[in-house]
């Protein structure tokens, strides 16, 4: 039977990055004009939730004072 024949260390850390440059040739990088867009919607969306979890902690707040009596310094 034939044995296969042992790669060194270093031909398999070059086979390594050669799949990986490989790889990275596959990628497609969004355009300009898509970061952009991606950017505003998740800056809105960040915005509308800061807001809603600001009013619920508020709204908590109220409620929690108007039961137990508390008064805010």
């Amino acid at each position: 039977m034939a044995e296969k024949k042992k790669k060194n260390f270093f031909q398999k850390i070059a086979k390594y990055f050669r799949e990986c440059v490989g790889e990275l040739k596959k990628i497609t990088w969004p355009t300009l004009s898509q970061t952009t867009k991606n950017f505003l919607i998740v800056l809105a969306v960040v915005l509308v939730m800061g807001a809603l979890i600001y009013g619920l902690d508020q709204g908590l707040y109220f409620v929690l004072n108007k039961i137990m009596g508390v008064m805010p310094k």
